[in-house]
Parts: C-alpha cells; sequence; structure tokens
C-alpha cells in the first residue's frame, strides 16, 4: 500500500490541481485573478 501512495500520489495531487484550474479557467475565474492582483500591485507601488 505504502509504495502505491508513493508512487502514483503526486500524479494524482497534479489532476485534480488541473482539473481545479481549467474549472477555474472555464467559470471565468482567471480575469478576476487577474484584475485584482494589478489593482494590489498598483496600490504597492502607489499609482492606484
Amino acid at each position: 500500500m505504502k509504495l502505491f501512495v508513493s508512487k502514483y500520489l503526486k500524479y494524482i495531487v497534479l489532476v485534480c490541481a488541473a482539473a481545479a484550474m481549467i474549472f477555474g479557467i472555464y467559470r471565468g475565474e482567471a480575469e478576476t485573478v487577474f484584475r485584482k492582483a494589478a489593482a494590489i500591485c498598483m496600490e504597492c507601488i502607489g499609482i492606484g
């Protein structure tokens, strides 16, 4: 059992993370994240 967990766990986590990213992009969350990141960055350097 330990061999299975250590051998395949990283691939299972990778597939789950990729699925979550694809789902977020499908819902349009990428644009929201980039917009908020740009606003925070502008505030940090004193422009926004």
